[in-house]
């Protein structure tokens, strides 16, 4: 069939939320995503990523098979389904699980009351696993719940609130009963209460949850049911703008196509062909879609094994697999075993869902995670071509790695033929990533070995690995080489060394990690080796001695549990109102909307008549004269409308806040990759995207280009001033210190990764040079001065709108106001409202994020382990321009001494001028960076004088009433209170002596346990960053409507702020509304950053109704049997005005450089934090056990919505530490732009065991009701898990004999834990003849 003859484009029929869609246009190129948002308008499925690494659009597929009469439900990410794939499927969205207009659903309900969303851009795709795993299994387990959210990232909440909802719905105990004693750990850990105080433990009531009913559904379509069962199935054509979908329905059509267009794709499930496309600028014209071929669907059981049709999804297989293994016996079933063992932790359930076997196998890449495993058990690929069958072993595709592919470009894979395993044959498989799911493997492998009958002697070895190279390669050498040999340590030496000799990567191989990609390359091999032993052990134990007990623990993977958690605060006075919310765990304000899908965010605006969307040209060189820009060719492009450049801005384009400007548009030269240049708009984000693509930019670099620290000290490149800090004589004091140390502490970046990427839409007005910003930022203000100055107009006439943000971490500041300007030229030169939403690589790429750090010190301390002297300096990498580094090289060394008092101390901070997009703000603002570098010297002198480093922190805590080296006094007492709780609720003791003796037994695996405390300084340095302003006005039915300059990023400032106002004018919290944040209403507000929101904003708001209950105390005085609502009428009538706003003038602070001394800061928080993990030593890997979190933040205002922010801040932390890599290459290109490539914590990153307690009765008289802001001081507290993570490797060492001072850097991932553990594998790659043969 030619493609001539398929001229008429078929309807796309389909059901969305129960309502029938026919699309007579279907665009094969257009994803369900844009379709339900751009088309249905349905906005609850939210863009994160784009390629499927987020969950954020997860939707609900249903399709309906006659054969079997069986309804299917599965979850799949929006962003990467093509319409064209859905013919005669339903889909269900947010919208359509419930909604407050009709019902709201159990899961969206549970979530919301469980405190499940912060910001809540997250929360409908949650909403969406969770749903789907519910329709096929009501009463799930708990591993099924935690496999469900894998795919789900959230950036907020840190996942413990979202857990709890999802156990409200699991058949098994929410009670941890961990201890053998089977009681639950409230009962017998008395140590965790104070009896006197009164100590609430709930966040939530289960009671008042409605039971989830699996009749109130949405059914399937019956017209669905119909179509399938009677319709004669036909081949469907359908034709976009420049490609064309094709979906044959029997072999013999789909073999014709091919031989016709041997070039065009088979689309399964897209999630290759979808991101190549996407990302990698690949174009297809045509593309195959043979999922409706039964041929490519079959599951056939034979005597030798199981034949998979190349369509089969991977959660099918994975079913299958589980099915086969449950069925047949153990010996049959190795492989089997194997393969699903990589099936688990391969993609979320999103992508497993609709991602095929065939399109991993034919795809060859080098991270698949099946291939190698597939390749090694001999399976067999069937293909088919017109006119011809064959069958050939799948290992032949990757024969001569990289070169040939052995299928023909007309050939298709028709199916795959897994084999039973025999006796006397052993099969494994291994990866590691940097992150235990829904992550690209860094080195995986597929080993299986068959043995002469009843003998150790090999007779067939089989060996593949991943990740090595550019496809799966194969150890074929020393496979061969190693046949007769027997089973021992001597083929173990002989096959470590063959392998790295035929696999190893060159020095230079690409995607970097060689040392580590080989050292797992051996570790793979040593640890099948092991498990070999072991099972021939069980075989027959008299010949076979097996592996000793210390190394057993190797053998056993993590696992991801569902994690227990307790929360601990103090309950409100019995005598407090009912009706008064204040400290009382109330639900977000927005909670339910959050899990509906109706909660408004930026792009979720309807779109404006006329409207243009934008899309921006960057630039590609770090450091570069702009030669020419020709934008002849993006001009042609369809439904292009303008280019807009520096020349198209009326007024400023740069901003000179310090020496260096802020730059709008790039005009003569670049400095950084990233910077824009140019934006196009167009009449879809499409076309504008596709135009952008076609500018063509010719540059002439310009030297030095200056990426790192390093190069910026070498080419004294740094931006002014420089910070200094003195006290004592350090001298001195290094004269009489009975040692010295010296080191220095790398700590990388962290992208801020909010789920809303930066989103704009500027809409003018069309008189008097208005014009309505709406923008997901954190400063209207900021965003209302800029695009005024840039426009040239005053700043009333530009009105900057904001409901709600979708997380910014300090990320949406002042780049959200160049965004904004670009986004405001554009509308101001073409007069029409202009859409800008970068897309997730784009946000990555221009926006920069956390100073990457490097802190050099030197430190003098007595033998007691009393620190007597510090000499630190600190550079930051600020970036190209100025943004707030100076700042957070300022804040880096007041907040340097965290919890310690350093009598003599010297420290300079620099913030070094790069070619890096620039550096910003970012929770927490250099206390992470700082604090970790202090904390390393405090283990520093702990391996040195041989005492704990609890033992150093104790002696060196702040104790009495103290001051800090700038001579602010302060009371450190709750700081010990924290220490001190910490330790006995965590049980420090007797669990370190847990972890020894768990040491002494294990060789491979260790723990390790550390307890950080932490002293953190609020305040924002002067007191006009921290005055705010509220606005409320009462109309005459009594409710209130309520404004404040704070902005709503998911930290539930609006919730506390209803709840100060419910308080203050004693009427409930349902009374009163928070409409949205705007310059219209509040002028000049400071932004909403470094925890202060609540702060500064709840005086403002409390002031505000103090006024109006002034005003209203007569007329209560007259009636004070009335109710509220006659009080306000009486006032009305008595004309009293129902208006008013309240101001807070701003914290007294300020810090005098010159002098080194001041009071920067108000008051200070305290916590501490106990973790415990485990760490493999073959591969690195680790896993968070234990986390114990107790904090002081005053009385608290919300205890779930403070917790909330203490656990999402330690998560973060968690990343910041032990995860989180930016990798830029060589030119300053940024390589990790995406879910892909760069690795949030995800669900499997909790700890298994998290507790957070708040303080009881500690008192704040600075701030509101004698709160503490809270929002940043928790993220610090990760760094617990990374010294524990080095008190695991500090074990290792000191068992192995190292005893050379070693030196740890953050992010601590896995590659750096394996190398730093030293083992013979680390040591071959070194090339160290001399290395001790391996032994066991």
């Amino acid at each position: 069939m030619s493609l001539q003859g398929a001229a008429g484009a078929d309807e796309l029929i389909f059901y969305v939320n129960g309502r029938k869609i026919i699309e007579k246009h279907a665009d094969p190129e257009q994803m369900l995503l844009s379709y339900l948002r751009k088309r249905l308008h349905l906005t609850g499925t939210k863009y994160g990523c784009g390629g499927g690494g987020c969950g954020a659009c997860t939707v609900m597929i249903s399709t309906y098979e006659p054969a079997s009469k069986k309804i299917r439900h599965y979850s799949a990410n929006a962003c990467l389904l093509p319409i064209c794939s859905l013919y005669g499927v339903a889909v269900t969205t947010v919208e359509g699980v419930g909604s407050t207009k009709s019902r709201v659903h159990p899961v969206q309900e549970r979530l919301a009351k469980c405190h499940g969303s912060q910001c809540g851009f997250c929360t409908p795709g949650m909403v969406m696993s969770i749903y789907t795993l519910l329709r096929n299994y009501p009463e799930p387990t708990s591993e099924q719940m935690t496999a469900a959210l894998a795919g789900n990232l959230c950036r907020c909440t840190g996942y413990r609130p979202i857990l709890d909802a999802c156990k409200t719905f699991c058949k098994e105990s929410v009670c941890c009963q961990s201890k053998a004693s089977g009681k639950c750990c409230l009962d017998h850990e008395e140590d965790l209460f104070d009896k006197e105080e009164k100590i609430s433990t709930r966040l939530f009531s289960p009671d008042e949850f409605q039971p989830l009913d699996p009749t109130q559904e949405l059914i399937f379509p019956p017209e669905l049911m119909r179509m399938a069962e009677n319709q004669p199935k036909r081949t469907l054509v359908f034709h976009g703008e420049r490609m064309t979908w094709i979906s044959p329905v029997n072999l013999d059509e789909l073999l014709d196509l091919k031989a016709a267009h041997p070039k065009a794709p088979l689309v399964v499930g897209n999630t290759i062909v979808g991101p190549q496309m996407k990302f990698g600028g690949m174009f297809h014209p045509i593309v195959f879609s043979p999922a409706r071929i039964p041929d490519l669907n079959v599951v056939k059981y034979t005597d030798d094994g199981l034949t998979l049709g190349a369509a089969c999804s991977l959660s099918l297989v994975k079913d299958i697999l589980r099915n086969a293994i449950s069925k047949l016996p153990e010996e049959k079933t190795k492989i089997f075993y194997a393969v699903l063992k990589q099936l688990r932790t391969l993609g979320g359930e999103q992508i497993r869902n609709v991602a095929s076997l065939g399109g991993n196998v034919v795809s060859r890449k080098s991270t698949s995670d099946l291939n190698p495993i597939l390749a090694a058990s001999n399976c067999m690929l069937n293909l088919a071509s017109r006119g011809r069958k064959r069958r050939i072993p799948l290992g032949d595709i990757f024969a001569d790695a990289v070169g040939n592919n052995t299928i023909m470009p007309e050939e298709i894979l028709v199916s795959v033929h897994i084999p039973h395993s025999r006796k006397g044959e052993y099969i494994s498989a291994f990866r590691q990533a940097p992150r235990r799911e829904n992550a690209l493997p860094i080195a995986n492998a597929g080993m299986r070995v068959l043995f002469e009958e009843g003998t150790d002697k090999i007779k067939d070895l089989s060996i593949f690995y991943g990740g090595a190279a550019s496809t799966t390669v194969h150890a074929k050498q020393t496979c061969w080489t190693l046949i007769g040999r027997h089973w021992n340590e001597q083929m173990l030496d002989e096959a470590s060394r063959l392998i790295l000799k035929e696999i190893a990567l060159p020095g230079s191989a690409c995607g970097g990690k060689v040392e580590y990609k080989n050292t797992l390359i051996v570790s793979f091999f040593y640890r099948f080796f092991l498990e070999v032993l072991q099972s021939l052990k069980t075989m027959d134990s008299c010949h076979y001695p097996g592996i000793p007990m210390e190394y057993e623990s190797v053998l056993q993977d993590f696992q991801t549990k569902m994690p227990q958690s307790i929360q601990i605060y103090q309950d409100v006075d019995q005598s407090q109102s009912p009706q008064d919310p204040v400290g009382r765990p109330i639900m977000h304000q927005s909670g339910i909307k959050h899990a509906t899908g109706e909660a408004v965010y930026i792009d979720d605006l309807p779109s404006v008549d006329g409207e243009l969307f934008l899309a921006v040209v960057t630039s590609s060189r770090a450091h570069a004269k702009i030669i020419s820009v020709d934008t002849s060719e993006a001009l042609k492009g369809p439904g292009v409308f303008d280019i807009i450049t520096a020349d198209d801005v009326p007024a400023t384009n740069e901003f000179h806040y310090s020496s260096d400007p802020e730059i709008i548009f790039a005009r003569n030269k670049v400095i950084c990759v990233g910077q824009i240049v140019c934006a196009v708009v167009a009449d879809s984000d499409v076309h504008a995207k596709q135009a952008a693509a076609k500018v063509k930019i010719k540059y002439e670099v310009l030297e030095p280009v200056i990426l790192t620290i390093e190069e910026a000290i070498k080419h004294n490149s740094f931006f002014e001033p420089k910070r200094k800090l003195e006290e004592g004589n350090v001298d001195q004091a290094f004269e009489t210190v009975d040692g010295i140390l010296e080191g220095e502490v790398h700590i990388g970046g962290q992208e801020h990764f909010y789920m809303e990427t930066q989103s704009v839409l500027a809409i003018p007005r069309g008189e008097d040079k208005e014009m309505d910003l709406f923008v997901s930022t954190q400063h209207p203000a900021f965003i209302q001065e800029m695009v005024a100055a840039s426009l040239g107009v005053p700043a009333n006439r530009i009105m900057c709108h904001v409901k709600r943000v979708g997380g910014a971490f300090g990320g949406k500041i002042l780049k959200a106001g160049l965004l904004a300007s670009v986004a405001a030229v554009a509308a101001n030169k073409t007069n029409r409202a202009v859409r800008l939403i970068l897309s997730r690589g784009d946000d990555m790429l221009i926006t920069g994020g956390r100073h990457p750090f490097i802190g050099k010190y030197k430190v003098g301390f007595m033998n007691d382990g009393r620190i007597r002297a510090v000499d630190a300096k600190y550079y930051v990498n600020g970036g190209c321009t100025p943004d707030e580094s100076v700042l957070v090289a300022e804040v880096s060394l007041l907040k340097m001494d965290n919890a310690y008092k350093i009598p003599n101390l010297r420290c300079s901070a620099y913030a070094c001028k790069t070619n890096l997009p620039s550096n910003t703000a970012f929770r927490g603002f250099g206390f992470p960076q700082s604090a970790l570098v202090t904390e390393t010297w405090i283990t520093d002198i702990a391996d040195k004088t041989g005492l704990s480093p609890e033992k150093i922190r104790e002696i060196n805590m702040y104790k009495e009433d103290e001051q800090t080296p700038f001579k602010q006094k302060f009371d450190p007492q709750n700081l010990v209170r924290c220490w001190n709780e910490c330790m006995e609720k965590s049980a420090y003791h007797s669990r370190k002596t847990a972890v020894e003796e768990f040491n002494k037994q294990n060789y491979w695996k260790k723990k390790g346990i550390a307890i950080v405390p932490m002293k953190f300084p609020f305040g924002l340095g002067t007191r006009y960053l921290s005055q705010a302003a509220a606005l409320v006005h009462i109309y005459t039915d009594g409710s209130v409507l309520l404004t404040h300059g704070g902005i709503e990023l998911g930290q539930g400032i609006h919730t506390k702020m209803i709840q100060v106002a419910s308080r203050e004018l004693n009427i409930p919290m349902s009374y009163i509304h928070f409409r949205e944040t705007s310059t219209t209403t509040v002028p000049n507000a400071c932004a909403s950053v470094g925890s202060a929101g609540t702060d500064v904003n709840g005086m403002a708001v409390k002031d505000a109704c103090q006024t109006l209950m002034k005003r209203l105390q007569p007329i209560i005085n007259k009636n004070p049997k009335g109710n509220w609502n006659d009080w306000i009428k009486e006032a009305f009538e008595q004309s009293v005005s129902l208006s008013a706003t309240g101001y807070f003038r701003g914290y007294n602070e300020n810090m005098d450089w010159e002098k080194g001394e001041g009071q920067p800061f108000t008051y200070f928080l305290y916590g501490a934090a106990c973790s415990e993990v485990e760490i493999n030593c073959l591969t690195g890997d680790h896993k968070n056990l234990q986390t114990d979190i107790v904090m002081d933040i005053g009385c608290s205002i919300n205890p779930a919505v403070d917790i909330g922010q203490i656990e999402g801040a330690f998560v973060q932390g968690i990343g910041l530490y032990t995860m989180e890599e930016l990798k830029y290459s060589p030119e300053g290109v940024l390589c990790t732009r995406g879910p892909d490539q760069y690795k949030i914590p995800a669900v499997c990153d909790i700890p298994e065991r998290f507790r957070v307690s708040l303080l009881s009765s500690s008192q704040n008289p600075y701030a509101i009701y004698a709160s503490k802001g809270i929002g940043e001081a928790g993220l610090f507290l990760g760094c617990s898990v990374f010294f524990a993570l080095r008190d695991a490797v500090t074990s290792v060492r000191n068992e192995r004999g190292l005893k050379k001072t070693f030196a740890m850097n953050s992010p601590l991932t896995a590659e750096q834990i394996q190398a730093a553990c030293a083992d013979d594998f680390t040591k071959m790659m070194t090339n160290d003849e001399s290395a001790s043969s391996i032994s066991v």
